[in-house]
């Protein structure tokens, strides 16, 4: 059977402690949202994309946690703060879209492209690779083919590996992913 947005919600699709895990992550306000939709309006991605951020939110409230974590639109948001800077209710929107992600992978929720450039960072220390055309380019800028980041500093990248250890963002990352995400 094909589900439609017109389908009831079942109650075992609800997490009643949902909404108190993002207030509890600083999400104060969270339950105040009402649905007024300036989020949504004034989104630079949901310009280009089907993201809607209020609906996000409504989904967040109503406590409808797998539905949430697994859409592949929480990660649409550009975290511009725009929906923070406009909300009536003061809600702080960016930040409870990055908590939800925080949560998304820690559920083993993360689209393929965050988690190839979240594995680039574990082994390099960067998101952005020193390949040919970059170290060419910083030649022909007179700069050292490698700049003095974690490129060239093994020292250093070794500080940001430990650094990645021991927040457990390389375990989140390393993590098995679920499917839809």
């Amino acid at each position: 059977m094909n589900e439609s947005p017109l389908d009831a919600i079942d109650s075992e699709d609800i997490d009643p402690h949902f909404a108190d895990k993002l207030v509890d992550a600083g999400i104060g306000r969270i339950r105040t949202c009402i649905q007024c939709g300036v989020c949504s309006a004034v989104c630079p991605s949901g310009r280009r994309t089907a993201f809607r951020t209020r609906e996000i939110m409504r989904k967040a409230v109503l406590g409808l946690k797998d539905e949430v974590l697994s859409s592949e639109d929480l990660w649409l948001c550009s975290t511009c703060f725009t929906c923070l800077e406009r909300c009536p209710r003061e809600i702080k929107v960016t930040d409870a879209i990055v908590v939800m992600r925080n949560m998304a992978v820690e559920e083993g929720y993360m689209l393929p492209q965050h988690r190839k450039a979240s594995k680039k960072l574990l082994t390099s220390g960067h998101l952005v690779p020193i390949d040919r055309a970059n170290r060419r380019a910083r030649r022909e800028l007179g700069l050292d083919e490698l700049p003095p980041t974690t490129h060239s500093d093994e020292q250093a990248l070794e500080e940001v590996k430990k650094v990645m250890k021991k927040t457990g963002f390389k375990t989140l990352i390393e993590g098995e992913a679920k499917e839809g995400a």
